[in-house]
C-alpha cells in the first residue's frame, strides 16, 4: 500500500517550559513546508503564558496554533463550551483539542462553542498509553472511543485525534468516522522514540485522508529540530515510492 496525495504533514508538539526553548524549535521548523502546525499545552501556558507562546510561533511562521489542554473535555458543558474558547481565540489559538470524557453534553457544548468563536474543534477518543480501556485494566468503556468519534462527526466535527501506538484501533476508528464524515482529517500522537509508534504505519492506517503526525520529543529534544523533522518526513516520503 502506498500513501496517497492527500494533504499531510507534521505538527510539532511543543511540550516545553521556556521562551528560549520555544524560540529555538519554532525558528528551526516553522519554515519547513511539511510542518503544518504547532501544538501547545499546559506546560507553556503555565510557564511563559499561552499568549506569549502564540506570539513567538507567529513571529516565525503562520501555521495553525493548536491548543491541547491535556485533557480538555472533562468538565461541565458550561466550562468546555464557554468563555474559555473566546479567550483562546483572542490569544491567537486557531484549533482546540478535546477528549470529551465528561459526556455527550460536554461534546455538544465544545463543538458549538468552537463554531461560535471561530475555532476549529479537534476531538479525540482513545489515548496512546496502555491501561486506558476497561479491557486493558483501565476505566474507559471499550465502546466509549467509537461513540465519541461517531457523535463528534454527527455534530459536524471534521478533525480527529487517533492513537498512533495502536494501529488496529486507528483503522477501526477511521471506519467509524468515515461512516459519518465525508472528508475527515486525522491527527495522531505517539510516533517515534517517546512512545514507539511507527509514523509510516500510522499514515497508512488513515489512508486516503488528510493526516498529520503530532511529534514532540522526536523533534524538540533533538540537537537540530529542523533536521530531525526533515528526517522523519523523509521516512514518510520514501514510503510513497
Amino acid at each position: 500500500m502506498t500513501l496517497t496525495a492527500a494533504d499531510r504533514g507534521l505538527i510539532v508538539a511543543c511540550d516545553l517550559t521556556s521562551q528560549p526553548e520555544l524560540e529555538r524549535v519554532a525558528a528551526a521548523t516553522a519554515g519547513l513546508d511539511f510542518v503544518r502546525g504547532f501544538k501547545v499545552g499546559v506546560l507553556l501556558a503555565l510557564s511563559i503564558g499561552l499568549r506569549r507562546a502564540c506570539e513567538i510561533i507567529r513571529r516565525h511562521g503562520r501555521q495553525d496554533v493548536i491548543y491541547d489542554h491535556q485533557k480538555f473535555g472533562t468538565d461541565i458543558p458550561d466550562i468546555c463550551g464557554g468563555p474559555v474558547l473566546g479567550l483562546l481565540k483572542d490569544i491567537g489559538v486557531t484549533q482546540v483539542i478535546a477528549f470529551p470524557f465528561a459526556g455527550i453534553e460536554t461534546l455538544k457544548a465544545f463543538a458549538s462553542g468552537c463554531r461560535k468563536h471561530g475555532l476549529e474543534p479537534i476531538v479525540g477518543g482513545e489515548m496512546t498509553h496502555a491501561g486506558f480501556l476497561v479491557r486493558d485494566g483501565g476505566y474507559i468503556a471499550d465502546t466509549g472511543p467509537a461513540r465519541i468519534y461517531q457523535d463528534a462527526a454527527k455534530l459536524g466535527v471534521q478533525r480527529f485525534v487517533l492513537p498512533a501506538t495502536k494501529p488496529q484501533s486507528m483503522a477501526q476508528h477511521r471506519k467509524v468516522i468515515e461512516g459519518v464524515c465525508e472528508r475527515p482529517v486525522f491527527m495522531f500522537p505517539g510516533v517515534g522514540k517517546g512512545q514507539g509508534g511507527d509514523i509510516v504505519e500510522a499514515f497508512r492506517q488513515v489512508e486516503p485522508h488528510s493526516a498529520y503526525a503530532i511529534v514532540g520529543r522526536g523533534i524538540y529534544a533533538q540537537p537540530d529540530p529542523g533536521a530531525a523533522a526533515a528526517g522523519l518526513w523523509e521516512s514518510v516520503r520514501r514510503a510513497e515510492g
